[in-house]
């Protein structure tokens, strides 16, 4: 092991002399390589925001075992079904209690600026709590008032004034489809890519704002079950038991969390927009670090004969455009990912999405951008292969 590292020490690093030669063709394929990784950042980036945003209500989710109409495509299309297959769940061993939940998109006037635009209405029984938000659970006498709701701080949109009235006890006042509103008091949700904000009421205050829509339509099923029982177990036996109903899907929590993001990986066209977007930031540094090494690799091929002359095998040879390759990976994935740690923030700021930089996509990226180096690198050295050094002399 020492004689390998004093060998590594001994070693001329050709690879970085070359590169360091020409300092501008070393600072262009930095600067190429940091642009494709700033591209894929930023594409990852919004990509996971898509799938973080849209499941943050599924993951609030308290219940155990969720029920869904199969005609469901994600939580702003949201079929609806009878409430009957919640008493008929109770039957089943292992489940405690079951609640309903109500989702729609409604309408409404911006508090602020008068404009209308589209939230997201979520309404439960307020005598038991149903998300993991605390900031909902301790304001739940609240939304039994009639026409009270809450809302969500995290929304889209122009609402700084208003929400500083309610943070000061104020109670804000506006419409929904003709129907005045009263809000009063905030909780943290998020914007998503499917609605820019959420209200949260009482079941009997949103029958008041979708006056079509009947108490026995639901659009969730909240399904707890009993300590000593497993969600997989539980569901199981009411998949079995609701056979015979096919307008109920059985979902244990995780379930319903994959359920949502498979629809904006598989059917919503935006995720395949990211995912190509990652792919043609790939491709690009691939093309750009590959001009730059095929120059480099021609500007030096009578160099290279010289070495082959001199007895110097391809794979020395080869060994050296991979250092390069790897040197111009690490150069160029620094400022890669500094830049896109200030475009996260200013997105973040601008859409109200949960973009945020992570170690494991960091890592993710800097190993693509040393494979895509190394492709560069391997399609470069096919003239370098081929080259006889009678041929440059």
């Amino acid at each position: 092991m020492i004689g390998f590292i004093q060998a590594i020490q001994r070693r001329t690093p050709l690879g970085w002399l070359q590169l360091n030669h020409s300092r501008s063709r070393l600072l262009v394929a930095i600067s190429g390589i940091a642009f494709a990784d700033v591209l894929i950042f930023m594409q990852l980036g919004f990509q996971n925001a898509l799938y973080d945003s849209n499941t943050t209500l599924n993951r609030a989710v308290l219940a155990d075992i969720v029920l869904i109409s199969p005609q469901s495509r994600n939580m702003q299309n949201m079929s609806t079904f009878s409430r009957r297959r919640l008493y008929q769940a109770a039957d089943v061993p292992g489940v405690k209690s079951a609640d309903s939940m109500y989702i729609g998109l409604v309408t409404w006037k911006n508090p602020q600026t008068r404009r209308k635009t589209t939230v997201q209405a979520i309404a439960f029984n307020p005598e038991q709590p149903v998300l993991n938000i605390p900031e909902i659970n301790t304001q739940l006498d609240k939304i039994k008032l009639p026409d009270h709701f809450l809302f969500d701080r995290g929304a889209r949109g122009d609402y700084a004034q208003i929400l500083s009235q309610i943070d000061a006890g104020q109670i804000v006042t506006t419409e929904i489809d003709k129907r005045t509103i009263n809000i009063s008091g905030l909780f943290k949700l998020g914007a998503s890519f499917g609605a820019d904000g959420t209200i949260i009421s009482s079941d009997e205050n949103f029958l008041r704002i979708f006056p079509r829509r009947k108490a026995g339509s639901i659009n969730l099923g909240l399904i707890y079950i009993q300590p000593g029982y497993e969600p997989e177990q539980v569901a199981a036996a009411l998949k079995s038991h609701l056979q015979d109903n096919q307008d109920v899907k059985v979902f244990t929590r995780q379930e319903f969390i994959k359920f949502e993001e498979a629809y904006w990986k598989k059917e919503s066209p935006i995720g395949f927009i990211f995912t190509l977007g990652v792919s043609m930031g790939f491709i690009v540094g691939v093309i750009i670090v590959y001009q730059v090494l095929s120059t480099d690799v021609n500007s030096h091929l009578k160099e290279y004969a010289t070495f082959k002359a001199m007895g110097y095998q391809n794979s020395y040879l080869l060994g050296v455009i991979f250092e390069e390759a790897i040197i111009l990976a690490a150069l160029g994935f620094i400022p890669g990912l500094i830049l896109p740690i200030g475009l996260y923030q200013l997105a973040r700021n601008a859409t109200k999405l949960p973009i945020y930089m992570t170690l494991a996509r960091a890592l993710m990226v800097f190993l693509m951008t040393i494979i895509m180096c190394i492709i560069s690198g391997a399609i470069a050295t096919s003239k370098l292969q081929s080259a006889d050094p009678a041929d440059m002399f």
